[in-house]
C-alpha cells in the first residue's frame, strides 16, 4: 500500500471495537445530557455499521452491536428505536450456531426496551425469556452479570 492510502478492512476493525467501547463510556456516565445522549446514539450506530462492513462479521457479532443499539436508545428515552434493535438483536441471536448468552441478552434488551415503552407485561415476559435462555450460559459470570442487568430494568409500579 503506498502513501496516502487507507486499509479500509483495517479501519472497520477499529472503528468497530473502538466506537463500542466510547460507547460505555456514556452508557456508565450517571447523568448524560441531551449532547452525551446523541452522542451515545451515534457512537452505538457508528460501531454497529463499522461491523456490517466487515468481512468476519458474524450473527453474534451483529447480536451484540444490535444489543447495544436497543440498549442506548432505550436509556436515551427513545423507546421505539430500543424495541427496533432489540428485534433485530432476537434475529441474529437466533441464528444457527450463536451463542446462548446472544439469545439472553437479545431477551434484555427487549425487556428494557419494552420498559422503556411504558409496556410492563412485555418488559415481564421479556424478562421472563432472558431468565430462561439464561440457563444455557454456559460461563458463570456472564450468567451473573445479565441476571444483575435484569434486575435493573425498572417497570413503574414494579419493584427493581
Amino acid at each position: 500500500m503506498g502513501q496516502g492510502e487507507f486499509d479500509a478492512a483495517s479501519g472497520h476493525r477499529f472503528f468497530s471495537s473502538c466506537c463500542f467501547n466510547a460507547t460505555w463510556e456514556l452508557l456508565d456516565q450517571a447523568e448524560r445530557t441531551e449532547e452525551d445522549n446523541e452522542q451515545m446514539r451515534l457512537r452505538a450506530m457508528a460501531s454497529l455499521w463499522h461491523w456490517t462492513q466487515r468481512a468476519d462479521v458474524t450473527p453474534e457479532n451483529l447480536s451484540v452491536g444490535y444489543w447495544l443499539v436497543s440498549r442506548v436508545h432505550a436509556v436515551a428515552g427513545c423507546a421505539a428505536e430500543a424495541v427496533r434493535y432489540g428485534e433485530l438483536a432476537l434475529a441474529e441471536a437466533r441464528r444457527p450456531g450463536v451463542v446462548a448468552y446472544a439469545l439472553a441478552y437479545a431477551y434484555e434488551a427487549l425487556a428494557l426496551a419494552h420498559a422503556a415503552a411504558g409496556d410492563d407485561a412485555r418488559a415481564d415476559d421479556h424478562i421472563t425469556l432472558a431468565r430462561r435462555a439464561s440457563d444455557r450460559v454456559g460461563d458463570a459470570e456472564t450468567r451473573r452479570g445479565l441476571l444483575a442487568d435484569l434486575g435493573t430494568i425498572s417497570r413503574p409500579g414494579k419493584p427493581t
